[in-house]
């Protein structure tokens, strides 16, 4: 199975085009967390995660942000590996890596994200530029996802991203246009959701190619933007390949019930994912 394929019929299982981003931050965990920081960050990421698969509509992705597994050691890092091979199979697990670098050091980092760690798809930047992707688009050949950053959520995207080239158009509208050049099936954006301006730009020149290509978008919940408003330009734009996509929330929804003030975490993490299902609205 291509990775279009595995996003198309996880959405369709699922219902859903939520990824739960696993950001594990342990100042943040219930004073009913486990003990030791691997089995902590184990057990609380699992508990939600598998009361989430009981239900007929709930989450269709995972994506582990590396550095906040890496930030506790190896401790943190064998919670990883665990979580990955756990969910294997069952939900497309994309590692929040942000690699990149030149083209034996990219194919060091494919082997690192596809065979050691077990991913379904990799984020990667395009700073260097195509010969530094080539490494990770290899893999798409072979059934595995690329997602290429091009206009991020965090607030200094636009220090870079938005700058202005010499027919007015911004940065990320040119890495949009390389992609639709280099396009093989499995290739992705990281598309924020704090701009969707840029974002329904940038889908625009997929549609108009008739390329299909998966988006993961982030900066829903704590970075201020909505499901809602995310899934209408999504829809608005292609809607054939909106079960394609992925919205991404992160701490809130694993942090939930700390805005709730409760320390039934699974609870408020679920409660999360149905509000953002329910904005998001049919797949």
């Amino acid at each position: 199975m291509g990775y279009l394929e595995l996003l198309s019929s996880s959405a369709q299982e699922r219902q859903s085009i939520v990824c739960f981003g696993l950001d594990p931050d342990l100042s943040q965990f219930p004073a009913t967390a486990a003990q030791g920081t691997e089995e902590k960050i184990t057990s609380f990421f699992s508990q939600i995660i598998d009361a989430s698969l009981a239900e007929p509509k709930s989450i269709s992705a995972l994506k582990p942000n590396y550095a906040y597994f890496a930030q506790y050691g190896f401790d943190g890092l064998r919670a990883l590996k665990s979580l990955v091979e756990r969910y294997s199979g069952k939900l497309p697990i994309i590692l929040d890596a942000k690699r990149g670098d030149i083209g034996k050091s990219s194919a060091a980092y494919a082997a690192e994200a596809f065979d050691f760690w077990g991913a379904d798809a990799l984020t990667v930047s395009p700073y260097m530029g195509h010969d530094s992707l080539l490494p990770f688009f290899d893999r798409c050949k072979k059934g595995k996802g690329v997602y290429v950053l091009c206009r991020t959520s965090n607030p200094g995207a636009s220090d870079f991203q938005s700058l202005r080239l010499e027919d007015g158009r911004q940065l990320f509208s040119e890495v949009a246009r390389k992609l639709e050049k280099w396009h093989i099936n499995g290739v992705g954006m990281v598309m924020g959701a704090t701009a969707p301006d840029e974002l329904e730009a940038a889908m625009w020149v997929f549609y108009d190619a008739k390329k299909q290509l998966p988006l993961l978008v982030p900066g829903v919940g704590a970075q201020g933007a909505s499901a809602a408003g995310t899934a209408k330009v999504l829809k608005n734009v292609w809607p054939e390949a909106f079960p394609l996509h992925r919205i991404n929330s992160s701490s809130a929804i694993a942090y939930a019930h700390r805005k709730k003030g409760t320390d039934d975490f699974v609870g408020a993490a679920l409660s999360e994912i149905k509000r953002m299902n329910g904005e998001i609205g049919k797949v």
